[in-house]
């Protein structure tokens, strides 16, 4: 008795072996726990018609008892197969046509930004959060489910499913998940793409500026709190911002724009930030825009003379500091 038979038209012969191989590893856990498990056989895909069928031997097999149990068994594996094989194709397809983008390297680089929302591969594992990580499986496993209800109430009153067909015209609600994902991701694609530009044009802007000085102590006190030294450690004057870099950080920048923009208008030929949380995202700024000028520095006497064994700056250090002689930095 044939109880179902899936096909793939449009896929290889390497994906219909990989629904067959997600199919065949639900089944092993069916029969584990039946004692007819010899009454359900998975033939071994047709690679001329592209299907797979699942039969079952009678009277073993009891329609009413066994067929939900198969039919949910089966749904799962579907839907797995779905979501590892099929949907980057989805998305692929998405980003074309809803969003019409066309050259092949912008399709992979926001097929990329789609996997990290839906499965966080892209997180480097220094900002790898545990409850972010059980989130991301959390809805994982949400998707999945909806997806297999999908195909277990299709396999209840169908005995052919064409995933092909099935997945463009049945699966409505996941479709529209996957666009709203295609739309963040290309948000955040834009806003990178712009962040990138933004920051070659502060590059460009630095290597144009005169150098004013020979060296910048920058005292990193923590978050985005920083202190300017010069080259004999006085505390420098808050210098105007240059107004054109000012309107540049005002207009594009989300970030410590205080620090870069003073930088850029002291144009100093070194700059030495002494901190203790080298790793910070300001910290990859600040080496990005100013390049071979900055020198990250954790170790040296002003940073012990300024941080605690902990790390905190220590206090009224900086302040105590005002009261010595303080140069303007700008002829």
């Amino acid at each position: 008795m044939e109880l179902f038979t899936v096909s793939l038209l449009s896929a290889s012969q390497e994906a219909i072996d990989r629904l067959h191989h997600c199919l065949t590893e639900q089944f092993v856990d069916l029969h584990s726990n039946r004692q007819n498990a010899a009454a359900i056989h998975l033939t071994e895909p047709d690679y001329d018609t592209m299907e797979i069928q699942c039969l079952a031997q009678l009277p073993v097999f009891n329609l009413t008892e066994d067929g939900p149990v198969v039919y949910h068994t089966a749904s799962v594996a579907i839907a797995q197969f779905i979501m590892q094989e099929l949907e980057p194709m989805l998305l692929k397809a998405i980003i074309r046509k809803q969003f019409h983008y066309e050259e092949s390297k912008e399709i992979e680089v926001l097929e990329r930004y789609c996997q990290n929302i839906l499965y966080g591969a892209q997180v480097p594992a220094v900002q790898a959060d545990e409850t972010d990580t059980a989130m991301l499986r959390t809805d994982r496993e949400r998707r999945q489910n909806k997806v297999s209800e999908e195909v277990e109430q299709f396999l209840s009153s169908n005995t052919r499913i064409h995933l092909d067909g099935f997945v463009t015209f049945r699966l409505a609600p996941y479709w529209q998940e996957l666009k709203e994902v295609v739309a963040y991701a290309v948000d955040e694609y834009v806003m990178d793409k712009q962040y990138q530009e933004f920051i070659s044009l502060l590059k460009y802007f630095v290597r144009m500026q005169e150098v004013k000085l020979p060296i910048v102590h920058v005292l990193h006190k923590g978050g985005s709190d920083f202190v300017l030294y010069d080259h004999e450690f006085q505390i420098l004057d808050t210098v105007p911002a240059d107004r054109i870099v000012a309107e540049m950080l005002e207009s594009e920048m989300n970030m410590e724009d205080m620090i870069v923009s003073t930088l850029i208008t002291v144009s100093p030929q070194q700059i030495v930030i002494h901190t203790r949380q080298p790793e910070l995202p300001v910290m990859r700024t600040l080496e990005t825009i100013f390049e071979h000028r900055v020198r990250l520095c954790c170790t040296c006497g002003h940073c012990n003379h300024y941080f605690d064994e902990q790390g905190q700056p220590i206090a009224n250090k900086s302040e105590n500091a005002k009261e010595k002689r303080v140069r303007n930095v700008i002829p």
